[in-house]
């Protein structure tokens, strides 16, 4: 066997025993190779981060994202980054009023949760995984970065059952921001029950205590497409949008602009 022949099975062999540990994707893509301490770590930010939600601990929730530039993020939530803004959409849910907390239960990869083990791969910025937290397949686009205070989200997004049976993904609604500006700080934040109606605080809109609920555009899954809703900063009007995917991506099907209901003048 020649001396090149030797490497080749040399490289194969090595490839082949990554595989078994999820190295091979950093390998080939030149990635720090995550080290199974890593791998624990990532997955405690889980095992927290539903404590913290379901026991109603908005501080120690918020911090398990990074600062600056971490964030939450739903259709219906939008994109949440601020750690007030967090703290506050945690404090928001009803458990949180004094209603009893529900049973803790298990997280993906925790044994006897019925759900699968989550795969965290090496990234250019640290790590992601799919986290599903349910049964019919619902689950949490994550991504991680490493800080001085340990690992922690880059990134948690929401991807719910009904988004999923639309064949919707997570790059969908950050295409939908970005095409109705919501990435320009342009929205004021929603605040107001579940399924009741979200304004802006403020004596126009209602008493300044209705809980958190969106940053900035509000997205909805409907039949027709995705519905918007958007409040302009410093403005009172807000925008009732429709986007629809075609060919070309994603587009604005309909935009309705209504004045604010105070006489605050309009600056679109």
């Amino acid at each position: 066997m020649t001396t090149t022949n030797r490497k080749v099975l040399f490289v194969v062999a090595l490839m082949l025993g990554m595989a078994g540990s999820g190295l091979t994707t950093a390998f080939a893509q030149g990635l720090p190779a995550l080290t199974d301490k890593d791998r624990e770590e990532i997955k405690a930010l889980s095992v927290t981060y539903r404590r913290s939600l379901f026991n109603c601990k908005g501080d120690e929730y918020a911090s398990l994202f990074a600062t600056p530039g971490g964030y939450f993020a739903s259709s219906v939530r939008g994109e949440i980054r601020e750690h007030k803004a967090i703290v506050e959409m945690v404090m928001g849910y009803d458990r949180c009023k004094g209603a009893t907390p529900p049973p803790l239960g298990l997280v993906a990869g925790q044994a006897g949760s019925g759900l699968p083990e989550p795969v965290i791969e090496a990234a250019p910025f640290g790590a992601r995984a799919k986290v599903v937290v349910s049964k019919s397949g619902a689950y949490y686009d994550d991504e991680y970065v490493k800080t001085p205070q340990g690992w922690r989200f880059k990134s948690r997004t929401v991807m719910a059952d009904d988004e999923l049976k639309a064949g919707l993904t997570k790059q969908d609604f950050t295409e939908i921001r970005a095409l109705a500006g919501d990435d320009h700080g342009y929205y004021e934040d929603l605040y107001g029950e579940h399924n009741g109606v979200n304004t802006p605080r403020g004596k126009a809109f209602g008493p300044d205590d209705r809980p958190f609920r969106t940053s900035g555009l509000q997205q909805t899954l409907t039949p027709e497409g995705v519905r918007g809703l958007a409040y302009l900063r410093n403005n009172g009007g807000h925008y009732e949008d429709l986007y629809v995917k075609t060919a070309q991506g994603w587009r604005i099907k309909e935009r309705k602009y209504l004045p604010p209901v105070t006489g605050v003048p309009a600056t679109r």
